[in-house]
């Protein structure tokens, strides 16, 4: 699942959540209130699930792929330390500079 991939599934999870929300409010002229506060419970409740449901899934993909590339970049320091060393080096500099700047 890539980045695109995850936000294109959330841009289509909140705009059917808000179509669904548009369609009851608008048909809240034709329907008594009780009836209108049963049916908003219910698309509302079933909007939100699947929408926990579908974020819970990214935010575990997310967490996987982020300790995958945590491990790979540990075991490359302790392979190469001196690489590790002239790369945090290098992004000190850069953030110095970057500093010294303002």
């Amino acid at each position: 699942m890539s980045k695109d991939t995850s936000s294109e599934n959330l841009r289509a999870e909140l705009k059917n959540l808000a179509d669904t929300l548009e369609e009851v409010l608008s048909s809240s002229t034709d329907k008594s209130k009780g009836e209108l506060d049963k049916k908003l419970r219910q698309k509302a409740r079933v909007a939100l699930d699947i929408s926990r449901e579908k974020l819970g899934d990214s935010g575990k993909y997310l967490a996987q792929t982020t300790r995958e590339a945590a491990q790979k970049a540990d075991g490359y320091v302790r392979d190469n330390p001196w690489h590790g060393v002239g790369i945090g080096a290098a992004i000190g500099l850069a953030i110095g500079m970057l500093i010294s700047w303002r």
